[in-house]
């Protein structure tokens, strides 16, 4: 199956796997998004239950001193720079002391109440910086301790840059897993899209066979969704066949009634000689041939539009050529050509018209060679003759194209052959080339469609 820019599958593979890329990015910063929420309130939920702890363990002594030996149950807040703290500061008036993990070295100062206020709650939440230079979150609250109304401050603090490292570390591999799982999807979706598209290509490679001729209809077992295409192509193949059957029949028909009427003119016209006798001869002659010329052309449109006939070049090129060789020995007829069978895109007999009028010509004006030479040029196929005789000047090779046209009147013919052959290469989109040969003479070099 090719694929290219505008190849329906490329479309479809390269819209699913923008879809899947998005919608993969969109998943993993949502649930990216929901686990940091999550772990962050979890953190914040921690610090606050450590802080009750430490709240049920603190109580105010007999001298007035803040006293109590918090276990937290956790070994962080014994491990100095750990990152996790827990302070007790007095705030009352009438009470002295405070009391501090065993992690916490040094003091942490806090923000002013002015820069972050107390809620309704007594209770604070910051961030702030840590001994070792790590982010802290700092819960706060004031208690009263006592029936005096003694207050002091418990603060809680946990190390942030902790819970950034789990974040990321919970993003990396989801954003690996993802990629991964999305990598799976694109594939196992691109080779699901170029399977189901697979009978297109059926329809396309049917197409390409009764486009070539090798079958008369699109033959094979298609799904549901493309039988109805199928059969309607068949249908139209089949109407056209019959429309260009029905046209060759009614051009055979005319060309038929037409015979009897010109003949009967040309044989008046020799039976009354004189110079009316002759007049109506030529006229008829001209009449005939112009019946001949259109017919011919109506009869190459109506099959080049329809269904491509295949016609190898090999046999009936060597038909000719044996032909020709038997009806003038002393012309030396070479041929030169690949191995590979060629196959001309059009009808036999407009393959063996075009042949031997230029084979004609040539061995009709050659002195004593012509050389045939076949091959495939740029997915066309081109064959040359070449003769020894006398050649056609430059100036006048487009004249010797017009119907009728003789350049020598000692030569035997009517001024069709190259007219005829020019014609029909035309009709088939082919070219064609007169031109001074190697060996002397003409060089006829025609390009014709190859049906493979």
């Amino acid at each position: 199956m090719r694929i290219g820019l505008r190849s329906l599958s490329f479309r479809v593979v390269t819209f699913s796997t923008v879809w899947a890329v998005v919608a993969l990015v969109v998943i993993a910063t949502l649930i990216s998004a929901l686990y940091r929420v999550s772990a962050e309130r979890s953190f914040r939920s921690l610090l606050v239950a450590h802080l009750y702890s430490l709240v049920a363990a603190v109580s105010v002594s007999d001298e007035g001193e803040l006293q109590g030996t918090p276990a937290l149950y956790d070994v962080k807040f014994s491990q100095p720079g750990s990152g996790w703290y827990w302070a007790v500061e007095p705030v009352s008036p009438g009470l002295a002391g405070g009391i501090r993990s065993s992690s916490m070295s040094d003091p942490i100062p806090a923000p002013s109440e002015a820069e972050v206020p107390f809620d309704s709650q007594f209770q604070r939440i910051y961030e702030t910086v840590g001994l070792s230079g790590e982010r802290i979150d700092v819960v706060e609250n004031d208690f009263i301790l006592d029936s005096d109304n003694r207050i002091a401050r418990f603060r809680v603090m946990g190390n942030r840059s902790e819970l950034e490292l789990d974040i990321a570390d919970f993003s990396q591999q989801l954003y690996t897993y993802l990629t991964l799982f999305g990598v799976g999807m694109i594939a196992i979706n691109a080779i699901v899209i170029l399977l189901g598209l697979r009978p297109l290509d059926q329809v396309r490679n049917a197409l390409a066979e009764v486009r070539e001729g090798t079958a008369k209809k699109l033959d094979g077992r298609f799904p549901s969704e493309i039988e109805p295409l199928a059969s309607e192509t068949n249908a139209l193949i089949e109407n056209n066949r019959r429309i260009v059957e029905r046209s060759r029949t009614q051009v055979g028909n005319l060309a038929h009634s037409l015979k009897t009427p010109v003949a009967v003119l040309l044989n008046e016209g020799r039976a009354m000689g004189g110079e009316k006798g002759r007049l109506i001869v030529e006229q008829a002659a001209a009449l005939q041939q112009q019946v001949e010329h259109y017919l011919q052309r109506a009869r190459i449109a109506a099959q080049r539009d329809s269904v491509v006939f295949r016609t190898p070049l090999k046999e009936p090129l060597e038909r000719l050529l044996r032909v020709f060789r038997k009806l003038d020995p002393k012309v030396d007829i070479a041929f030169e050509g690949p191995e590979r069978e060629l196959v001309f895109a059009g009808e036999r007999e407009d393959l063996e018209e075009i042949t031997g009028n230029l084979l004609e010509n040539a061995v009709k004006w050659a002195r004593s060679a012509v050389r045939v030479r076949l091959a495939e040029e740029a997915g066309r196929i081109l064959l040359t003759i070449e003769d020894d005789g006398p050649g056609i000047p430059e100036e006048q090779a487009r004249e010797a194209l017009k119907r009728g046209t003789r350049l020598d009147e000692t030569k035997p013919g009517t001024g069709l052959g190259l007219a005829i052959v020019h014609d029909l290469v035309r009709e088939y989109s082919g070219e064609l080339a007169l031109d001074r040969s190697e060996l002397g003479g003409l060089k006829a070099a025609i390009r014709l469609p190859s049906a493979g």
